[in-house]
């Protein structure tokens, strides 16, 4: 065999060029530490400049390459000038992962919270940070990209992309979109720039975060009634710790997953295979 195709060569980040949206979130945050694990050069992008640079300090602690770069995922001007810092300081973008995002309570519908209290302000404000927060930073990073014919855009999908969950109809939705985004613009990319540019989304299973925990566990760390019921439709009884997204993004944005493009890959325990009987 080549060494070309060593799983050390195939797994390889080394001298890529990453760039994290939501890198200061537990997610985001963890699939940054894998990506500077596996050598490749790491921006945190995030609103928080200081969470940002805790973040990139951090992962340099762990011999890694890393630099902040506050931005805005809904800001274009932002993120074109995090664009140029960024290709002034390490001159290409290789990768990028598309983590920002997440629910927004008012556009869920729980409590005396019914589907005809649901206002356009929410929708907008779910979809806005979630899908409009996934197309900017692909347009901005990605032409350079496209102009280089070569990279890969990871998007983060979720559960409710493709089974619908009660209470979150504004994320869902936003999620849904995401997916079929991921899939048209593989297809646009590679059609238009070369198959050198990839487009994939991660879609994670439960896990536990800033967002979601008091939904899902007491302070007693007892679970919640609607976090009983995830456990009990998730095959392995048990939410996922974010390290368990590492090896799915360090194979996406690698060598080794080279002819895939397109793909929305479940990181959920068997939570989608489970048919509930």
């Amino acid at each position: 065999m080549s060494s070309e195709y060593a799983p050390e060569n195939l797994f390889s980040l080394k001298g890529k060029v990453a760039v994290v949206t939501g890198g200061t979130g537990v997610l985001g945050g963890a699939m940054a530490r894998g990506l500077a694990a596996a050598g490749a050069k790491v921006a945190i992008l995030g609103r928080r400049a200081e969470k940002a640079a805790q973040v990139a300090e951090a992962l340099r602690g762990e011999g890694g390459e890393a630099m902040a770069l506050p931005a805005d995922v809904l800001n274009k001007e932002e993120l074109e000038q995090a664009r140029e810092t960024l290709l002034g300081r390490w001159g290409m973008v290789d990768i990028l992962i598309n983590a920002a995002g997440g629910a927004v309570a008012e556009a869920t519908v729980v409590g005396d919270r019914t589907f005809f209290d649901l206002t356009e302000e929410a929708w907008d404000q779910v979809m806005a940070l979630n899908l409009t927060g996934t197309l900017l930073p692909s347009q901005v990073f990605g032409k350079v990209m496209a102009d280089n014919r070569t990279g890969v855009i990871v998007n983060i999908s979720s559960m409710t992309a493709s089974r619908p969950l009660t209470r979150a109809v504004g994320y869902g939705a936003a999620k849904s979109a995401i997916d079929n985004l991921t899939k048209w613009l593989a297809v646009e990319l590679v059609n238009k720039y070369g198959p050198g540019l990839r487009v994939n989304a991660i879609a994670p299973g439960f896990f536990l975060g800033e967002q979601n925990r008091d939904f899902l566990i007491n302070s007693d760390e007892s679970l919640t009634p609607r976090g009983q019921t995830i456990i009990d439709h998730t095959p392995m009884k048990r939410f996922g710790e974010p390290e368990e997204l590492i090896g799915t993004a360090v194979w996406l944005c690698s060598d080794a997953a080279r002819f895939v493009t397109g793909i929305v890959v479940p990181v959920d325990g068997g939570f989608m295979a489970f048919g509930g009987v």
